[in-house]
């Protein structure tokens, strides 16, 4: 069995940016500056946390890195670079091992400084290579496998799975994985992703088609991925100017003595936005594995076991949503999810002010209420601050 090998993300930077400028062809660097404060008051009775509040202060810089080498090839670098200090860093020093975990084959996620209270956390979530001719596209290296529809719940996105909870990562993690893509139409494709791992319970080997019809798109997905093999299919269209989407995905065990179980997973959702741009959204999500009893409680701060097999829970979760821009510099947002089966519930209301063209001001919040065992019921409330400049 080979070892992760882990590559310090700036090196990788470094490695490319030399070549990059000697050849003088056109390159692009983009990104943004964030600083975001939370403050935590947890449900101490279920967490353990034996403090009334709990901080941490976040300074997060992105770089993304784009060298368009020829017609056919294009080079992409992008890092995370974050600062993270508080009481959750001092009093919890297992957030550290949380924050440098490396789920890939190539582990570029490191901490290069490090004292009780703070530390430096480099990732580069994107190094790819993209070639392009044709009808043929292949992409080597980190990337974003993104095979989602919705936009809360994505059973298809079976490769690099998002915490919609997670809202301060507005990129998504990637992958690394060796991408086929052959367009077989104006709007429809074929694809196949292969992701190496130590073992065969880590590898996925999938594919894709996509195809339009009846003025809606379509997908079908199928393969193995880690311990399951998976069936699955999507859509997007509209019904009267309503956005209509829809996933679902079968998984079965490659061996009858895995730990693994049989599972389907279904998401739909429905979204309009009226003339005044009032936005409405709203979903549901089945997953066959889930409880319809008390769920027991999800962890957003310390869980980072994310799978397209196990987006909840409980048996059943509805989502809603409503957003409307007050001016056109201020945006105010209101989203829930709930769990009908034991009665908890998650509140995330939302507000982004424009300070400038390139700089934003947000105040957002995740509240969490619940009996005792239920899914929600037991992590608490958290508020943020978040003020991002972009260049």
């Amino acid at each position: 069995m080979c070892e992760k090998i882990k590559i310090p993300a700036i090196l990788l930077l470094l490695c490319f940016a030399p070549g990059v400028q000697a050849q003088n062809k056109e390159l692009t660097l983009n990104g943004y500056v964030k600083e975001l404060f939370m403050l935590y008051k947890p449900e101490q009775s279920a967490t353990g946390m034996d403090k009334n509040w709990v901080t941490l202060n976040t300074i997060h810089n992105r770089l993304n890195l784009r060298w368009y080498a020829s017609e056919k090839f294009t080079v992409v670098i992008e890092m995370r670079n974050r600062v993270l200090s508080g009481s959750l860093v001092a009093d919890y020093p297992q957030y550290k091992e949380v924050i440098d975990i490396g789920k890939d084959y190539f582990d570029v996620s490191f901490i290069p400084l490090s004292q009780d209270n703070w530390f430096i956390h480099c990732m580069t979530d994107r190094a790819y290579i993209d070639w392009t001719s044709g009808k043929w596209q292949v992409t080597l290296g980190r990337q974003r496998v993104n095979w989602g529809i919705n936009l809360v719940w994505n059973p298809n996105d079976v490769f690099n799975t998002f915490s919609y909870f997670d809202f301060d990562y507005e990129e998504r993690p990637g992958t690394d994985a060796v991408a086929v893509k052959y367009y077989t139409g104006m709007t429809s494709s074929a694809e196949m992703v292969y992701k190496p791992g130590d073992n065969p319970d880590e590898t996925a080997l999938a594919g894709r088609y996509r195809f339009s019809a009846w003025d809606y798109d379509f997908q079908a997905i199928g393969g193995w991925v880690g311990p399951d093999l998976i069936l699955g299919a999507g859509w997007a269209g509209d019904i009267r100017g309503a956005g209509f989407r829809g996933e679902l995905t079968r998984y079965f065990p490659r061996k009858s003595d895995s730990d693994s179980e049989e599972a389907t997973v279904i998401s739909i959702s429905g979204d309009y936005t009226f003339t005044s741009s009032l936005y409405l959204h709203a979903g549901a999500l089945y997953s066959s594995h889930g409880t319809t009893g008390k769920a027991g409680g999800i962890d957003p701060l310390f869980n980072q076991n994310l799978s397209s097999k196990y987006l909840s829970l409980a048996r059943y979760a509805l989502f809603g949503q409503v957003s409307y821009p007050f001016t056109p510099l201020l945006n105010a947002n209101l989203s829930g999810i709930m769990n009908p089966s034991d009665g908890s519930c998650y509140m995330g209301p939302s507000f982004s002010y424009s300070l400038q063209n390139n700089l934003e001001l947000m105040l957002t919040g995740q509240f969490f209420f619940g009996s005792d065992g239920t899914e929600f019921g037991d992590i608490g409330q958290l508020y943020f601050a978040r003020l991002r400049w972009s260049f």
